[in-house]
């Protein structure tokens, strides 16, 4: 259908692809990997016919259309979203073959799957905002069924309802797809195909994201094998070169070693790793037992009720995700916590808590001025500021980069930025608002290591499964106008509704008043059951506490012990105290030390 050949593409003489070829056929799904910079936005864009390259050529079949969907589009104001949507309906090149009524209902299934509700059909796309903007943008293109979709981060501004209706429509779509997206569980279940780009080269592999992830690190270590015996054999050769470069009897061996340098096709490899940089926040100052405590809370818009009732408390030390509909009021709760909105109810903020906020528009808050690195060495304190330069790489702020003014960032780096920032500075509650929407997949790795790390509480507002699970121990869902408390992580959440996706349990959702879910004999078993379980969660839940405790404790007496046996070595170095009972002390230091260290890896695995 489409096939690449020998395509290079520069910009200011910097290579971005090199030389790469690759073949598109009907009905793929592929997902374009690697990191960002790499050149996977430039490729779709050649493919879309923006850029033209430097050499090669695209060749695509007769009268094959491709839809475009970029992470950032200039929109046009004036119409109504029905107006915009029918305008579809005009374009389409198989007019004689469907009905006004067919396309009508086809655009009511894409439109409300993306999250719009009827009574928005006849609200001016400009009174939308940019998220909700690019869903327009996106319904557009996918009811105009191109042969190819290139979709460059659809589901940066989706929720979780949306994001599964658009897996689903992509699965039983006729249209070829190449996307890129940071979304590890979105990608694995929309494409069979994976192809990376690093170096400016692609490596393409006719599998999952998943097994790619496998096929990859191992073609990685056989790739950095190679070089690292290339560059031994290299530097061998140079060694004997500058040895017996100036020696008679030599001199042929010498000339021949330098042809055989000059002949040399030189290995690359990305030998940097960033997604396994191990980061830390500062340490949480300690907070009081009960970081927030809800009770009653209602928050009203006019004559909308966001939500109602809302009661719940969140401990010190735990990671919880706030999870729903997008209009549901996620966000809005936030807000409330942050004091920036008024509500009814009561809604605690918790002794000697320090909030660190990262909201949707924080990259707005930054100095313009500042480069990226005086923007982190503002807020960085002790020892970190040893490691900014590390820091700026694994969010891909590596080199030249690192000396850029924050004006010249785009949207996405601004993001990045703005979550650099937090990470550096010292707090006991973080407040997450979908923190993941404009970081790769490496970057997204460094920020939930060090959130699991975190010795403080967390809360969550993320759409991202990969990224949420083994993140969160507590799940809050937000609909119909309530917000419920579910015990264990997020795909925990899912198997206890017994539900594949969040789309499956918003859809099933019966609300209090409806007379049809009320005392059948059904329901009587689902909510015995659903109480059964709610139980055994809460004592899982109650022995975890317990454990985690324990293990605090743990620690704790090992860092005394820790550092007894410090004070023991200083004592030691000394020869006038190298006595038989210091050194016995010693050992038994050591000895406590290694107890206490197995009774922690047993309290771990417990």
């Amino acid at each position: 259908m489409l096939s690449i050949e020998h395509l290079s593409i520069e910009f200011a003489s910097r290579p971005i692809l090199d030389d790469i070829s690759l073949l598109i056929n009907r009905r793929e799904r592929i997902a374009l990997v690697g990191k960002n910079g790499a050149g996977k936005t430039t490729l779709l864009r050649l493919i879309a016919g923006e850029y033209q390259p430097t050499a090669g050529r695209i060749s695509r079949e007769t009268d094959m259309t491709i839809g475009y969907l970029p992470q950032v589009m200039l929109h046009q104001d004036g119409r109504t979203l029905r107006e915009e949507m029918m305008s579809i309906f005009y374009q389409r090149s198989d007019l004689y073959s469907i009905s006004e009524a067919v396309f009508i209902a086809e655009m009511d299934r894409t439109v409300i799957g993306l999250g719009f509700e009827r009574r928005d059909f006849d609200r001016p796309c400009s009174e939308f905002s940019g998220g909700w903007r690019m869903r327009i943008e996106l319904a557009k293109i996918l009811l105009r069924h191109p042969d190819l979709l290139l979709l460059d981060e659809p589901t940066n501004h989706l929720d979780i309802e949306s994001i599964q209706w658009l897996e689903d429509f992509l699965r039983q779509s006729p249209s070829a797809v190449l996307l890129v997206s940071h979304d590890r569980a979105f990608i694995d279940n929309v494409c069979n195909r994976t192809i990376e780009i690093t170096l400016g080269r692609i490596y393409d592999y006719n599998v999952p994201y998943s097994q790619f992830v496998t096929l990859r690190q191992e073609r990685h270590e056989q790739q950095v094998r190679a070089y690292l015996n290339q560059q031994k054999m290299i530097h061998d050769t140079e060694e004997f070169i500058e040895r017996f470069r100036y020696k008679a009897t030599k001199a042929v061996q010498v000339q021949s070693r330098i042809k055989q340098l000059d002949k040399l096709e030189r290995l690359e490899v990305d030998l940097e790793d960033t997604s396994r940089l191990n980061l830390r926040f500062p340490p949480a100052p300690r907070s009081g037992d009960f970081p927030l405590i809800v009770e009653d809370l209602r928050k009203d818009f006019g004559e909308h009720t966001v939500f109602h009732d809302v009661t719940f408390t969140i401990r010190r030390g735990e990671k919880v995700a706030f999870v729903g509909k997008n209009g549901e009021g996620k966000t809005t709760l936030v807000r409330c916590i942050m004091g920036q909105l008024d509500y009814l109810g009561t809604l605690k903020i918790g002794h000697n808590v320090k909030i660190g906020y990262f909201a949707q528009n924080q990259a707005a808050l930054l100095d313009e001025n500042k480069t990226v690195f005086e923007t982190i060495d503002y807020v960085a304190v002790g020892d970190i500021r040893t490691k900014i330069r590390d820091i700026l790489g694994a969010f891909m702020f590596g080199g030249e980069a690192s000396d850029k003014k924050v004006k010249v960032l785009s949207g996405g780096e601004r993001s990045r930025l703005a979550m650099i920032r937090l990470l550096l500075e010292p707090c006991n509650l973080l407040i997450l608002d979908e923190p993941t929407n404009h970081l790769d997949m490496p970057s997204k790795d460094v920020l939930k290591a060090a959130l699991q790390d975190f010795n403080g509480t967390v809360i969550c507002v993320s759409h991202d499964r990969d990224f949420l699970d083994g993140l969160v121990e507590k799940v809050y869902e937000f609909g119909g106008g309530r917000v419920r408390e579910h015990l264990g992580g997020i795909y925990d959440f899912l198997r206890t509704k017994k539900m594949q996706d969040l789309k499956e349990l918003e859809r099933n959702q019966s609300t209090p008043n409806n007379p049809n879910t009320q005392n059948t004999p059904n329901n009587q078993n689902t909510q015995t059951s659903s109480k059964a379980d709610y139980e055994a969660q809460k004592a899982a839940a109650a022995e975890r506490r317990k454990r985690e405790k324990q293990i605090a404790q743990t620690e704790e007496e090992i860092a005394r012990l820790e550092a007894q046996q410090t004070e023991m070595e200083t004592l030691l170095n000394l020869p006038e105290n190298q006595t038989a009972d210091n050194f016995q002390h010693y050992e038994s230091i050591k000895h406590q030390i290694e107890q206490k260290m197995y009774e922690w890896e047993l309290l771990n695995d417990q």
